[in-house]
C-alpha cells in the first residue's frame, strides 16, 4: 500500500510533536518492552499517520483526546478505521485520559488486543 510523501513528512512532524499522553505510552511500548512486540510511533499507511502501529499483529493503536468526540471527528475517525480495517488492520481507540490514569491497564489492554484476546 502505496503512502503518500505527504503523509510520510507529516509522520515526521508527529513523531516530533507527540502530545503528553502519547509520549507516556511510548515510553511503555518502544523498544520491544511489550511481550517482544515492536511498536512504531507515528506510522504512515495510505493517506492516514497511526498513532503507533505493531505490524506483527496488524495492530494500530490510537490514543484520542478529547477533540475526537466533537464535530465531524468521530466520523472521521470511523472512515479511518474501516480503511485500516479493509487491509487487516485493527484498531484500538484509547482515551487519553486512560493512558493518563491508568497506565498500566492501558498496555496490559493493548498486549491482549496484539494476542487477539481483546
Amino acid at each position: 500500500m502505496e503512502t503518500p510523501k505527504a503523509t510520510r513528512d507529516m509522520a515526521r512532524g508527529f513523531r516530533r510533536a507527540l502530545t503528553p499522553p502519547e509520549a507516556r505510552l511510548w515510553s511503555a511500548l518502544r523498544g520491544q518492552s511489550l511481550g517482544g512486540l515492536k511498536f512504531r510511533r507515528q506510522h504512515p499507511v495510505g493517506p492516514f499517520v497511526l498513532d503507533f502501529y505493531c505490524d506483527s499483529a496488524r495492530l494500530a493503536v490510537e490514543v484520542d483526546g478529547e477533540g475526537h468526540g466533537f464535530g465531524d471527528q468521530p466520523q472521521r475517525d470511523e472512515r479511518r478505521d474501516v480503511w485500516t480495517a479493509e487491509r487487516g488492520i485493527r484498531t484500538l481507540r484509547i482515551p487519553a485520559i486512560e493512558v493518563r490514569d491508568n497506565l498500566d491497564g492501558v498496555v496490559t489492554t493493548i498486549l491482549a488486543a496484539a494476542r487477539g484476546e481483546v
